[in-house]
């Protein structure tokens, strides 16, 4: 029996975004080989911890605190003004469940500093740059990452970017197996995950 989403622990995570020529760049960190997520790429973040939760508060805004500070315990970085991008729902399957909620930001002009315990190695680069990277069997992507990437990859510059967050998108994740191999899918459309590269379809 698993547990209800209500019960579930929450995170919080933040898609730096700066500009680049051409359009913009994200800034992606791989994880230890140990751990959560272990050398996958994801963006920084983790959960909400007793120090983040305020009374009467809703969650959105405990995660993002939570992903305020761990972005500072990260990468170095202060970052204060977020936009709700999404929020993800795991799929009963998962071994570790956890609801995190995806946030927006512009990236501070100071170089990240990455925490070495935390953090392997972090990467500036567009995000048809790490689905490229990821589609060549070079990285390690999870489901809310690569999507996330591909709906970034549709916009020309930080702005638009911005624009398009404020209202939560729902992602409540499904797994689906077939002779196509392994596939997400959620209300919207599939992720289709057997071979590389990965592939999105839209319902």
């Amino acid at each position: 029996m698993s547990a209800p989403e209500s019960s579930l622990p929450v995170a919080g995570t933040v898609v730096l975004l700066r500009d680049a020529e051409p359009g913009f760049e994200v800034l992606l960190i791989r994880r230890p080989d140990r751990g959560s997520f272990a050398g996958a790429w994801v963006f920084p973040g983790g959960k909400v911890e007793p120090g983040d939760l305020r009374d009467g508060a809703i969650e959105v805004e405990d995660a993002r605190r939570a992903a305020i500070r761990e972005t500072f315990e990260e990468v170095g970085l202060t970052v204060a003004d977020l936009t709700v991008l999404s929020e993800w729902r795991p799929p009963i399957e998962a071994p570790t469940r956890i609801r995190t909620w995806f946030f927006l930001a512009e990236a501070p002009k100071e170089e990240p500093s990455p925490a070495v315990d935390e953090v392997a190695e972090i990467a500036w680069l567009s995000p048809s740059a790490a689905l490229a990277r990821h589609g060549a069997g070079e990285w390690t992507l999870y489901p809310p990452t690569w999507i996330t990437l591909h709906q970034l990859s549709a916009f020309a510059d930080t702005g638009a970017v911005l624009a398009s967050g404020g209202v939560a998108q729902l992602f409540q994740t499904r797994v689906r197996r077939s002779d196509a191999g392994q596939a997400f899918a959620w209300a919207h459309g599939r992720l289709e995950a057997g071979v590389l590269p990965w592939r999105f379809v839209a319902d």
